[in-house]
């Protein structure tokens, strides 16, 4: 996956997991609030992720520009 897509959906995951634990503790389940902390703390995994591969693509790209200008 581009980091665009992951960090699209760690955006989405991220807020259905906050929605799903806040129902979880409007309506007293403990098993809704617990599913919807884990999806948005992966969520946030996935944010990162995106971020990470942003940041590796840049360096990858200065780095392939510099190999060129040098020659």
């Amino acid at each position: 996956m581009s980091s665009r897509t992951d960090k699209i959906r760690g955006t989405a995951n991220e807020a259905v997991g906050r929605f799903k634990r806040r129902l979880g503790k409007v309506t007293g389940s403990p098993a809704m609030q617990g599913r919807g902390a884990i999806l948005e703390a992966k969520g946030k995994g996935q944010k990162a992720l995106g971020g990470v591969k942003n940041i590796v693509r840049h360096a990858v790209d200065r780095v392939t520009a510099a190999a060129h200008w040098t020659r």
